[in-house]
């Protein structure tokens, strides 16, 4: 009887997983497939990728789009621009959410309800933009660097999580610290940063795709070229793509072979190759975080 029933659970547990792996597979190739999409038409014929042929598999593959697109003017410099806003922004961002999600946690700290609520109330009301940008303005924060790093390294909501998980520590931990003769400072850089690796992982991959993806703040802030982000750059080339490819054309020196057909830029190629180019980046970080991704925005999230 027994067996007969550890039978009928196991055939039970079978097809659920059956179905369980059906239907996540499926999921998995409808999130993968745009972005697949846009790489097998990147590396295909340029003028099958225009005309729309290109959808399951690439046909007489090529890698000219990278190429001329990586020789373009300031691509380079632009994108030194990016890397260095993402990492000393994603840096800042972590440090500034961890260390007032920690004294937020401490009810010694003067008029602690009344700065976390101030702080928590601009993530439902803002100033807006020309009050925002006049302020950075007087600020002399308008084209310099420093525009992309100061404005975000206080996040509400990153405030919030960190908040929240150092609320779920043991409360022991730092009252043992204290007792042993450390200061405010020494029990948040000895104590709580390294107890806090998962939250701290997630508030970092937010910062970082942020940081990464943003161009607004160098359409509003930045007018001098040395200082545009790669993304400001790669955004201005989408709009001009038409333009661009005519421009490429007219420099291939008119020649109308069919292997300067497949590689010859168009309006598609230029967009598709500048969305990958974009996206690559993060694909690449985000698995070394994925690990804390799960375990830190759960309890960051759920007090208690």
């Amino acid at each position: 009887m027994k067996n007969l029933r550890r039978k009928r659970q196991s055939s039970s547990d079978v097809t659920f997983n059956i179905v369980n792996y059906l239907l996540f597979g499926i999921f998995t190739i409808i999130c993968i497939y745009p972005f697949y999409y846009l790489v097998i038409n990147t590396i295909s014929a340029n003028n099958l990728s225009a005309s729309g042929a290109i959808n399951l598999l690439p046909k007489e593959i090529h890698f000219e789009n990278y190429k001329k697109l990586v020789e373009l003017k300031g691509l380079g410099p632009a994108a030194l621009v990016s890397l260095a806003k993402m990492t000393i922004g994603t840096l800042l961002t972590v440090i500034g959410s961890a260390f007032l999600g920690f004294m937020f946690t401490q009810e010694r700290m003067w008029k602690r309800k009344f700065w976390y609520r101030f702080v928590v109330i601009t993530m439902y009301f803002n100033a807006g933009l020309i009050p925002l940008f006049i302020t950075m303005k007087n600020l002399h924060l308008t084209n310099t660097f420093w525009v992309y790093v100061i404005p975000t390294i206080v996040q509400p909501f990153n405030i919030i999580l960190v908040k929240t998980y150092v609320e779920s520590l043991p409360k022991a931990l730092q009252e043992a610290a204290e007792i042993d003769g450390a200061g405010i400072f020494k029990v948040f850089y000895k104590i709580v940063l390294p107890t806090c690796t998962p939250i701290l992982a997630t508030v970092a991959i937010f910062s970082a795709v942020n940081q990464w993806n943003s161009y607004q703040d160098t359409l509003i802030y930045i007018t001098d070229q040395k200082l545009y982000s790669l993304q400001y750059l790669l955004y201005t080339y989408i709009n001009q793509a038409n333009s661009l490819a005519s421009m490429m054309k007219n420099s291939s020196g008119g020649m109308l072979s069919s292997s300067v057909v497949a590689t010859q830029q168009t309006g598609t190629s230029i967009r598709m190759t500048v969305s990958v180019i974009v996206v690559l980046p993060i694909l690449c970080i985000y698995p070394m975080f994925q690990r804390f991704f799960v375990k830190g925005i759960m309890i960051g999230s759920v007090k208690g």
